[in-house]
């Protein structure tokens, strides 16, 4: 259910309304943030698939959850028709469903690499416990002996872009409706 008011003409595109129409340097900043995201992060596109898979059920986005980044992100992101120069997408080989199906459970699946399996704990945790992440010590070694110091920032970040407007959508109800007016959910994420 929508939480603002979308006139019946923009009904099957209230996030587009919004941004038209209300907060717009906000959300043209958060679209910008979004955008970077995809094209800047060098993580490999399972784990960043895997983190934000992660994020998005515990956010409740329906949309995010439909979202596959191979799939989708080309077209999101185009302007214009033209494809960004450089996504996430060129990072290495797409997840199947079976990844993604997965994800939720993780902890007892063996689909996940070292990798990936701390980027979903970094992200579960980032979105559930922030202050129990931040100090656990055991953690963080496991973090250092796997990612680089920038691989870490980005992945904070990449997590941060995902809780924040991942729940802007899902609070708002701009998830629910998309879904209901475009079920493949290619238009948002």
């Amino acid at each position: 259910m929508l939480r603002i008011s979308v006139p019946a003409e923009a009904a099957s595109d209230p996030y587009g309304h919004a941004a038209r129409t209300h907060a717009r340097e906000i959300m043209a900043a958060a679209a910008g943030f979004s955008f970077a995201v995809y094209r800047e992060t060098r993580l490999s596109l399972r784990e960043f698939e895997a983190a934000r898979m992660r994020t998005a059920q515990i956010n409740g986005c329906i949309i995010c959850q439909d979202f596959r980044a191979a799939r989708d992100a080309e077209i999101t992101f185009s302007v214009g028709g033209e494809t960004p120069e450089r996504l996430v997408t060129a990072n290495g080989p797409a997840p199947d469903e079976a990844f993604y199906a997965a994800v939720e459970n993780w902890q007892d699946s063996g689909l996940f690499s070292p990798r990936e399996r701390l980027a979903i704990a970094f992200a579960e945790r980032f979105g559930t416990d922030p202050k129990g992440l931040a100090a656990d010590e055991d953690f963080w070694t496991g973090m250092h002996e796997a990612f680089s110091d920038g691989e870490i920032v980005d992945l904070a970040h990449c997590v941060a872009a995902w809780v924040g407007l991942g729940r802007v959508a899902h609070v708002l109800g701009f998830d629910t409706v998309c879904l209901a007016t475009n079920p493949s959910g290619r238009e948002s994420a």
